[in-house]
């Protein structure tokens, strides 16, 4: 599943503590991959060193089917700026 990171200010940390406490419920990992680079998306760090800027397209990827909620909660959060 991908979306563009919509909010002005990118994936700054807020935005990606968002990410990370979403993904650190699956039961399994759930992965944030931009240009071929895959990270963890429960750990803060990893999401922020992707450099995700305003315009960006990301990619979410779940090892489990069972994590589909979380992706798409993931995703409509993205899609809504997260928040700001």
């Amino acid at each position: 599943m991908s979306v563009i990171i919509k909010n002005e200010l990118g994936l700054h940390a807020r935005a990606a503590a968002k990410i990370a406490t979403l993904a650190g419920k699956a039961e399994d990992k759930i992965w944030l991959i931009k240009d071929g680079e895959k990270v963890d998306a429960s750990s803060i760090i990893d999401i922020l060193s992707l450099g995700c800027s305003k315009g960006t397209e990301i990619t979410l990827a779940a090892d489990s089917k069972t994590d589909f909620d979380l992706l798409r909660n993931i995703i409509i959060m993205a899609e809504n700026g997260f928040g700001e």
